[in-house]
């Protein structure tokens, strides 16, 4: 047996927060470490106690679902609410993160983020991350090490989605797609 690196360690923590999102577009985790112990966890979904995307559909404005809090802002709303600091700590995100998310990063103080996966990667996110001297890097899981049943895959598919969804299909059908992807990559194979 192979054992795995750190940070493919704490990448597969990210996508095992992952599975517990409740968003219908795109299933996001986020594991934030310091010193080689994980220090707060976060995935997609709504505010605790509210409804959610997966029960009631996506409440989208302006092409973003306005219900959903991101994992990395969960994850860094985890360590506000208890009192842990985050200067100098790491993020591992399944997902690029987005403009937002990546300004949060910096103001928290962390100094690497590492994702998996690519993900609407806007040109000013990395111009942010080098005038704040934050490290990105990705980092690939070896599928033989962790099954995290292709998520790229569902990212492709959840792409090809969103840009029907951009072409004026139905939101019925949107949303029948979005169920229909997020079952077949969520069965145990």
């Amino acid at each position: 047996m192979t054992r795995i690196s750190w940070d493919q360690y704490f990448m597969a923590q990210s996508h095992l927060l992952a599975l517990r999102s409740t968003c219908t577009r795109l299933a996001v985790g986020a594991t934030i470490v310091r010193d080689k112990r994980i220090i707060a966890g976060g995935y997609n979904g709504s505010i605790a106690g509210g409804v959610h995307c997966i029960d009631e559909g996506c409440y989208v404005i302006d092409n973003h679902c306005v219900r959903t809090i991101h994992a990395e802002m969960n994850a860094l709303l985890q360590c506000s609410k208890f009192g842990v600091p985050t200067s100098g700590a790491e993020i591992y995100v399944t997902h690029f993160p987005c403009l937002h998310c990546c300004k949060a990063i910096i103001q928290a103080g962390i100094k690497t983020v590492y994702y998996a996966m690519e993900y609407k990667n806007h040109p000013y996110a990395l111009e942010m991350f080098e005038q704040a001297d934050v490290r990105v890097e990705q980092v690939e899981l070896a599928e033989m090490a962790v099954s995290l049943n292709d998520p790229e895959k569902l990212g492709f598919i959840n792409s090809l989605i969103e840009r029907l969804e951009d072409s004026g299909a139905s939101d019925e059908e949107i949303k029948s797609w979005y169920e229909r992807s997020t079952d077949l990559f969520s069965k145990k194979g």
